[in-house]
């Protein structure tokens, strides 16, 4: 997950939209923009489960999001840091990612991260990623 914290610092300021957002569209494969970083959503019992595609060598663990309305958080774990990544959906194919807590705050991860954003593309609905499970 380090090299998504990083990526949060690729870009900063976007403004939210807003969108009636459905549950089911959280699911899919979500692309980090302008990385081969790749990971599958899936929903289970108003839960997100997150499942590594392309993570670029990075290991790296999480445990369900909680979902609430079009944002989502998800607790972390990289290499000796642990946070919570919070997901805007700004709508079905665009969410907004950042880095809502990070420790321990001297970690460099967690410095290049705090007050940054990311951007992931959804490139394929659920059938495609649940078949990457």
């Amino acid at each position: 997950m380090a090299v998504l914290l990083m990526m949060l610092g690729a870009v900063q300021g976007l403004a939210t939209a807003q969108t009636q957002i459905a549950d089911a569209d959280w699911e899919g494969e979500w692309l980090a923009e302008g990385t081969p970083f790749r990971v599958g959503v899936t929903l289970n019992n108003g839960l997100l489960k997150i499942t590594q595609i392309e993570s670029m060598g990075q290991i790296w663990s999480s445990g369900n999001g909680e979902i609430d309305g079009n944002i989502a958080r998800v607790e972390v774990e990289y290499s000796g840091a642990s946070g919570i990544i919070r997901a805007e959906l700004l709508n079905p194919k665009t969410a907004v990612l950042s880095a809502a807590s990070c420790q321990p705050k001297f970690m460099v991860v967690c410095a290049l991260s705090l007050g940054r954003q990311a951007i992931f593309r959804k490139v394929a609905g659920q059938a495609a990623s649940d078949s990457n499970n």
